[in-house]
C-alpha cells in the first residue's frame, strides 16, 4: 500500500492507495481511506509515526507490515524534514519526495521551474492524467493556485492569488465589528444581514474572481478543462460558471502517479 501526505500551510492530508482495491471514480480509485488535519510546524519526527500508526490502525492498516510506499509533496521544509525522519524510523523504504530531480513526466515551462510548488506539480500531474489538456487545475487552499497545463502535458504556468480563510482572517482581525461566520451559500446575493452580507460577498465574490480568471485563461488558451480541488471547491464549484470537475483527492493521485514512474529508482 502507497502512503501519500500532501502537507499545506494550513491543512496536511494524508491517503493511503490500495492498488488492488475496487471502487471510486477519477482520483478516488484505489482510494482506501484519507485523512485532513492541522498543519503541525512543532509536531516531531515520533509525534508525526504517532498520529500516522493511529489512523492507520483505525482501518486495521500497520504501518510497518502493510505500507510498501511513501510519496510526499510539502510547502513548509520543517514539517517535511520531520517526515523524511519518521519514514527512515518506522519504515524500511524511503520517502519519494516530488522536489528537483524527480521524475514527474511533465515539462516545467516555468522561468525557474524550481520556483514552482510540489503541490501544484503534483495537481498538474494528476490533472493530466485524468483530462489531458489543455487543462487550469484551481486549487482552493491558504492561497487560490491556478495551474495551466498544455496540450501536450506541459506546466506552462499559471497564477496565484490569496485564499478564502486569510482573506477572511484578516476581514475579522482588521474589522472590530465583524465576527467569523460559517461558510455557506445566502439565501440572495443582496445579504439581509451582516452575516449574509459576508456568505455573499465571500462566496460570490471569489466565484467571480475564479470565473474572471478561468475567462481568461481560456481566451489564451482556446478551450481547456477546468478542474478544481481543495478544501473549499465543494462550495465554490456549484455557482461557478466555468468549473467543470471537482477532484478533493488531486494532489494524493499526483503524488501516486509520480511515485509509480519514480518505482524503479
Amino acid at each position: 500500500m502507497l502512503l501519500a501526505i500532501d502537507v499545506g500551510n494550513t491543512q496536511t492530508v494524508v491517503g493511503v492507495y490500495d492498488s488492488a482495491a475496487e471502487g471510486g471514480s477519477g482520483a478516488a480509485v484505489g482510494l482506501v481511506e484519507h485523512w485532513r488535519l492541522s498543519t503541525d510546524g512543532d509536531r516531531t519526527a515520533d509525534e508525526h509515526g504517532i498520529v500516522i500508526r493511529s489512523l492507520l490502525d483505525g482501518i486495521g492498516i500497520d504501518l510497518e507490515a502493510d505500507i510498501t510506499g511513501v510519496a510526499v509533496c510539502s510547502g513548509v521544509p520543517r514539517i517535511l524534514s520531520h517526515l523524511r525522519d519518521m519514514v527512515s524510523r518506522y519504515l524500511p523504504v524511503a520517502a519519494l519526495v516530488i522536489e528537483p530531480g524527480v521524475r514527474t513526466g511533465m515539462p516545467i515551462l516555468y522561468d525557474n521551474p524550481k520556483e514552482v510548488g510540489a503541490d501544484r506539480i503534483a495537481n498538474a500531474v494528476a490533472a493530466y492524467d485524468l483530462y489531458g489538456g489543455p487543462t487550469v487545475v484551481v486549487d482552493f487552499g491558504t492561497g487560490n493556485n491556478f495551474d495551466v497545463i498544455s496540450e501536450a502535458g506541459e506546466f506552462i504556468g499559471g497564477a496565484i492569488a490569496p485564499g478564502i480563510e486569510i482573506s477572511l482572517d484578516a476581514l475579522f482581525g482588521r474589522a472590530a465589528a465583524l465576527r467569523a461566520v460559517e461558510l455557506v451559500e445566502p439565501r440572495s446575493v443582496i445579504g439581509k444581514s451582516t452575516v449574509e452580507s459576508i456568505q455573499s460577498g465571500t462566496l460570490y465574490g471569489f466565484t467571480a474572481m475564479i470565473d474572471g480568471m478561468n475567462a481568461r485563461f481560456l481566451a489564451e488558451l482556446g478551450e481547456a478543462n477546468i478542474v478544481a480541488t481543495g478544501g473549499l471547491a465543494p462550495l465554490i464549484a456549484p455557482v461557478s460558471s466555468t468549473i467543470e470537475h471537482v477532484e478533493p483527492f488531486l494532489t494524493l493521485h499526483g503524488l501516486r502517479i509520480v511515485h509509480g514512474r519514480n518505482r524503479d529508482r
